[in-house]
């Protein structure tokens, strides 16, 4: 990756630099530190205590990654991929990370095949997760500064059918707790974590359903779903939350869309799902 020095930083230093204007965090610098070749001003290392000037053009060359996750070939769409992002579009019934009950067919092990492919090496740093039964996009940084970088410069879209009408949009702001007796559900309620959740009714089904475009503040676990359950219309299909499986086989979420501002340009990317997820959930 590289950064470029501006006319008003001339004489900063680059420990500095890096910290304060490329939000490059104190772990990650300390291991730039250590490796051969790990900043670069042009053809030569240089030490985090050295002077720049303005126009210099710094590089940093990330210390090689490990995976132990095995490649598997399960066919998942990139949305995405350039040196320091990639985007995968998630089908539902694929589980993110692997787990004692899903060990091989994971999004991680997709991914590791994927860098196979491409003869690259990089350990599988999803910044945004998604539940196994949730579709859609899934956000990866390629090195440790876009990871810790691209985790405060995002923000998901939501596709979702929910039971009932609703109109008009709106804010949920309730915490979120985990319910008592179970290990992954959650509720509303007092002593939850800060949950805020903003939504907008995009059109009616069949005066049953409500298809609703929903943004979130925060990224807590099963948010969207504990949510809209909590107000009366839970997910289609989502029967851990009171939703009917009558139509549907899974919860009916789907992220959309994906912006993020690009850790190397500071450009805004925004990035749109392939999966068609209205066609996929309508009921006949």
């Amino acid at each position: 990756m590289t950064f470029t020095v501006a006319e008003e930083l001339d004489g900063i230093s680059v420990r500095t630099f890096l910290r304060r204007y490329c939000s490059v965090s104190a772990r990650t610098l300390a291991k730039l530190k250590r490796t051969e070749n790990g900043i670069m001003l042009g053809d030569r290392q240089i030490r985090s205590i050295d002077i720049l000037h303005s126009g210099d053009v710094l590089t940093l060359n990330f210390p090689q990654d490990t995976t132990h996750i095995e490649p598997a070939d399960i066919p998942v769409a990139v949305a995405y991929e350039d040196d320091c992002v990639i985007i995968f579009d998630k089908p539902a019934g694929m589980t993110v990370h692997p787990v004692h009950e899903y060990k091989s067919n994971t999004l991680a092990n997709a991914a590791a095949f994927h860098m196979q492919q491409m003869g690259q090496n990089y350990s599988f740093r999803p910044v945004s997760r998604l539940d196994k039964d949730t579709s859609g996009l899934v956000l990866c940084a390629k090195n440790r500064y876009a990871a810790a970088f691209l985790a405060d410069h995002n923000e998901k879209t939501y596709t979702a059918l929910c039971h009932g009408i609703i109109e008009g949009s709106g804010t949920i702001d309730e915490p979120l707790r985990i319910k008592e007796g179970h290990t992954i559900q959650r509720e509303t309620g007092e002593g939850g974590q800060s949950a805020v959740t903003h939504y907008k009714a995009v059109r009616t089904i069949d005066d049953r359903y409500t298809l609703l475009e929903i943004k979130l503040e925060t990224g807590r676990t099963h948010q969207i779903r504990a949510h809209f359950s909590s107000i009366g219309h839970p997910l289609a299909g989502d029967d851990m939350y009171g939703g009917s499986r009558e139509e549907f086989c899974r919860q009916c979420l789907h992220c959309s869309s994906v912006s993020f501002t690009h850790p190397e340009t500071g450009r805004t990317v925004t990035v749109n799902s392939y999966i068609d997820f209205f066609s996929e959930i309508s009921p006949e």
